[in-house]
């Protein structure tokens, strides 16, 4: 599918402190815009990043029909511009989009319009250390109509921010009891925005109370962790490492992938499982719940230091070096920099 290019008439660039990047407020020169209607994907166009223009009616605006993907682009040493997993995005992208009666983007939009996306704006890829380039695939409906019936035209949209990092201390999480993310036939494993929009009440109810973030439990009982707002949640508990089964109810991460598969290479006992919020605390108290981290493409891997729940903080061991969690960040960090051989595959070189 042919790709067409409107240039910028003079590159923003020069506007961005690169040295003190924040989280998602910087945005490349350049954006990639795809137009689906008459049951194809028709015009795909790189312009500059800009306003849209709809009407008031557009049907995602009432009826919530957005799913989007994130995923990060790396500067290695020698100046090549390298995508993690992209792949894994891109197949859970459409799983999103099945789910929200909205149609499938081919890879040769996905991906192929991605990497020229990247070529044209190679310069943003941030350079310094603890960097990267935050790259956010989104769709919507436009059509303009009133109705609660899917949308017959959609628009695919790719953006970059250069960011630095997401979460820069340990993180102090609360278990919520409450309120629920999602519940079991619903859509909690699409990136919908929904999902999103829904999480924030109880979030800053958190956030106001001195947490960073919650920890969602299962909407039956509210007695099993699921997943925290931004990412996956794991445990090292008595050595091994145990996450949350996915289902309908928990994202399946592309860093949650990632890390079990790196610690099942490295021999560690990987326990996809349930476990109970009695579990966690106790196991805390009594030492054999050594580590508590989130894993997402946002935070990449952020160790959690106090777990809350029913008033009371419960304080795992400061991180080590040799610990799981800071060795697989490690790990993580030099395969997509491209400093130790990618023996699985995993980096995408544009």
């Amino acid at each position: 599918m042919q790709i067409t290019f409107d240039p910028i008439a003079k590159s923003r660039i020069d506007q961005v402190d690169f040295k003190q990047l924040s989280f998602g407020r910087s945005f490349a020169d350049h954006m990639l815009v795809a137009e689906y209607a008459d049951g194809a994907w028709q015009s795909v166009n790189i312009q500059p990043y800009g306003p849209l223009s709809y009407q008031p009616a557009m049907m995602s605006l009432h009826y919530g029909q957005a799913i989007f993907e994130g995923m990060k682009g790396y500067r290695s040493a020698s100046g090549d511009v390298l995508v993690f997993r992209p792949e894994e995005n891109l197949k859970r992208f459409n799983k999103s989009a099945h789910r929200m009666c909205m149609p499938e983007v081919p890879e040769e939009i996905f991906l192929g319009g991605l990497k020229k996306l990247l070529e044209i704006d190679k310069a943003w890829v941030p350079q310094e250390e603890g960097c990267s380039l935050y790259i956010r695939p989104f769709m919507f409906a436009t059509d303009e109509y009133v109705g609660v019936t899917p949308s017959t035209t959609y628009k695919f949209i790719i953006f970059n921010c250069p960011v630095g990092s997401y979460y820069a201390k340990p993180l102090k999480v609360r278990v919520e009891t409450q309120y629920i993310r999602s519940a079991k036939g619903g859509v909690g494993f699409a990136k919908n925005a929904g999902n999103y929009g829904g999480s924030l009440y109880p979030t800053q109810q958190a956030i106001q109370d001195g947490y960073d973030q919650i920890i969602w439990t299962d909407a039956a009982t509210h007695q099993f962790v699921e997943e925290a707002g931004t990412m996956n949640l794991m445990f090292i508990v008595n050595g091994a490492l145990v996450t949350a089964p996915t289902g309908d109810t928990i994202l399946d991460g592309v860093t949650r992938k990632t890390v079990i598969q790196i610690a099942k290479d490295w021999g560690l006992d990987v326990q996809e499982r349930p476990i109970s919020v009695k579990e966690l605390v106790e196991g805390i108290a009594s030492g054999s719940v050594t580590e508590a981290f989130g894993a997402g493409t946002a935070a990449v891997i952020a160790p959690i230091q106090i777990i809350g729940f029913e008033g009371k903080d419960y304080e795992l061991p400061a991180r080590k070096d040799s610990d799981f969690s800071a060795k697989v960040f490690t790990e993580i960090n030099q395969i997509r920099l491209g400093e130790v051989a990618d023996t699985r595959n995993w980096v995408w070189k544009v």
